[in-house]
């Protein structure tokens, strides 16, 4: 067997760098050989580092235990142990963009759940069925850069991962006006109930930033490569309103579409059963086998049944029927810190891994 890919994790002590830790425990490709955070993690073994703060519901994986954590900052020794990273850190976004390029001018590929660099125009932020063509742009990238093996992937706001796949299956009918309320899960925002208790029993109507998110970023993972860069697609017209609920994981959506050719309700079921992408086609081990499962219930999908679908990586959705204003109305589910975050970004590296564009050092 070919050796495993050494990884870092950057920020490897919140939520998300918690699960990227659990995700690539015995990963077939991939082994996490070093992990930084904050200066105030920094020589501490990693499970003193998380220790009355480790998030999820499983125990902390022994073969990262004794690791000791290193200071983020300091780039270039943390670069020279691994083959790439994994960047979840909580920074402003001007900091974050520069620690990115710091790690890729090493020449160590950054694969970001970060939204710094969601907007840099040769950044390529892929939802890996989607859009994976948009990873071209990573060779004029590393030539701004100064590199010849480091770049910047990111993958796209958790937001959109519950209706824009469901959308993109159907593009063929060129969807022209999208209306989507999000109900999106506390761990969307790096918390449990025991550390945001006002959530019990209650909804907030707002959540900053995640309607901007949620109505620009699917134009440009459905934008094209121009000039080696990514320019954004100038439809759908898009609307969101992002609702945080007290649940723990999974961001429900309820969605209303237009199309400009109007399909049938049989045209839409099919065009979603059959749907695969690069990942499937490749067979990387993230991927999902059946990308989006429809459910004939009516009370279905609910974000407690249905969240971990394909290992948390598949995409639900349901109550599919025409609309009084709309062509049709369906709801959408995609579990937040799995397929919207840290596994998101495993199943990217896998595409780059699998396309060569990430290779041992």
């Amino acid at each position: 067997m070919t050796a495993k890919l050494r990884v870092g994790i950057v920020g490897g002590t919140g939520m998300v760098g918690q699960r990227f830790v659990d995700l690539l425990d015995g990963h077939p490709w991939f082994e996490v050989t070093a992990i930084s955070a904050s200066a105030n993690s920094a020589g501490k073994t990693y499970e003193e580092s998380v220790q009355g703060r480790w998030k999820l519901a499983v125990p902390i994986p022994e073969a990262v235990k004794k690791i000791v954590v290193q200071d983020a900052s300091q780039v270039e020794a943390f670069a020279s142990q691994v083959d790439f990273i994994f960047c979840a850190v909580d920074m402003k976004k001007n900091e974050i963009q520069a620690l990115e390029e710091a790690y890729a001018k090493t020449g160590t590929p950054v694969v970001s759940n970060n939204s710094a660099h969601r907007w840099t125009a040769d950044v390529p932020m892929v939802i890996p069925e989607i859009n994976p063509g948009h990873l071209e742009v990573i060779e004029a990238q590393r030539k701004r850069l100064g590199t010849k093996t480091g770049f910047i992937a990111v993958k796209p706001n958790c937001s959109i991962q519950s209706y824009v796949p469901a959308l993109h299956a159907l593009r063929e009918f060129n969807p022209t006006q999208v209306v989507a309320s999000t109900y999106q899960a506390i761990s969307g925002a790096g918390k449990n109930f025991t550390d945001w208790p006002e959530m019990l029993d209650n909804v907030i109507p707002y959540i900053g930033g995640e309607e901007e998110k949620s109505e620009q970023e699917p134009l440009r993972i459905w934008g094209s490569v121009q000039n080696n860069e990514i320019v954004k697609a100038s439809s759908p017209l898009i609307t969101t309103q992002c609702i945080r609920v007290p649940v723990t994981d999974g961001h429900l959506a309820t969605v209303f579409v237009n199309f400009e050719k109007k399909p049938s309700k049989d045209e839409i079921l099919d065009r979603w059963l059959q749907f695969k992408g690069r990942p499937q086609e490749l067979e990387l081990p993230s991927a999902p086998k059946q990308f989006i499962t429809y459910f004939e219930e009516e009370n279905r999908p609910q974000t407690k049944l249905d969240r971990d679908i394909e290992r948390g990586m598949g995409v639900s959705t349901g109550r599919l029927r025409e609309d009084s204003l709309y062509d049709y109305k369906f709801v959408g589910l995609s579990h937040n810190t799995l397929r919207g975050a840290a596994g998101g970004a495993v199943l990217i590296a896998e595409l780059l891994k699998a396309e060569g564009y990430i290779q041992p050092k």
